[in-house]
């Protein structure tokens, strides 16, 4: 519809406008169905033959323009359709990359909690096997009877701490 609207305005436009037709070595202007040489009107002078041919030529002329007008009007089309797909990619380029990066921030987070989660284990780990080895020495000792009561309140003292390290570390996981 747009093409059809195009076309029937220039043949108008180009209608009422003058064409150059040039015949026998003369150029000849044709406008509303009057033709002029030099600025005059020559139609009443002309041979129908003539006439004829210098009207049909000045359609001619006109059909090329217009059909000019139309190639010139398709290949913006075309190239605005290439611009908007071209930008249309580029969004879709952006969104790509920007989905890239928060996938890329959350591996990173992930890795982090995970290093973190790993870390509090091994404290975990490290404070149960103190408790463990502190308890198995105080035993050993108790039982050989080495202990005296101030070493007896040491040993309490520090598998107390060590006890709370292990509940401590235990929380946090």
């Amino acid at each position: 519809m747009k093409y059809i609207l195009t076309i029937v305005g220039f043949m108008f436009i180009m209608l009422s406008n003058a064409q150059k037709v040039e015949s026998e070595g003369k150029t000849y202007e044709v406008k509303d169905e009057k033709i002029f040489l030099d600025g005059k009107d020559v139609t009443e002078t002309l041979t129908d033959e003539e006439k004829n041919f210098i009207l049909k030529e000045a359609v001619v002329i006109s059909d090329k323009m217009i059909l000019e007008e139309i190639k010139r009007k398709e290949a913006e089309e075309k190239i605005k359709g290439h611009n908007e797909a071209a930008e249309k990619l580029e969004k879709e380029a952006k969104k790509a990359e920007k989905a890239q990066k928060k996938a890329e921030k959350e591996l990173k987070k992930a890795e982090k909690e995970l290093k973190k989660k790993e870390k509090l284990q091994s404290n975990f780990e490290k404070a149960e096997r103190n408790l463990e080895k502190s308890q198995s020495k105080y035993e050993k000792l108790k039982r050989k009877g080495k202990l005296s009561p101030e070493d007896e309140r040491k040993w309490l003292d520090k598998l107390e701490k060590l006890t709370s390290k292990l509940k401590k570390a235990k929380g946090r996981l």
